[in-house]
């Protein structure tokens, strides 16, 4: 199973939600990243090397933006690290993470 980093900007976004079944679905989609790192749909352009994963809750569309690192750790094998950049609405959500991440 790969490792978790979370950025601030997605940080930041899990500490204000309120809503504990949306919690659980971010949880969940980040355990199921985790296991399978590949899941998510690759971007393009700008984006190239993050992938997003997408959360459907009560008629809105919510992102979850991350990238897949491959960090050697002492003398043992690759481990690959997921880090999760930014989460949110998908209302303007690529617009702020180009802005992040450039």
């Amino acid at each position: 199973m790969a490792e978790l980093r979370i950025l601030p900007p997605a940080a930041k976004y899990f500490k204000k939600l309120k809503d504990k079944q949306l919690k659980r679905l971010f949880q969940e989609a980040i355990d199921e990243i985790l296991e399978d790192p590949s899941v998510g749909e690759e971007k393009k352009g700008d984006l190239k090397g993050i992938k997003g994963y997408e959360i459907l809750y009560n008629h809105t569309n919510y992102e979850l933006a991350y990238t897949v690192e491959y960090v050697k750790r002492n003398n043992s094998d690759a481990v690959d690290v997921v880090v999760v950049i930014m989460a949110g609405t998908r209302e303007n959500f690529y617009e702020a993470l180009k802005l992040y991440w450039s």
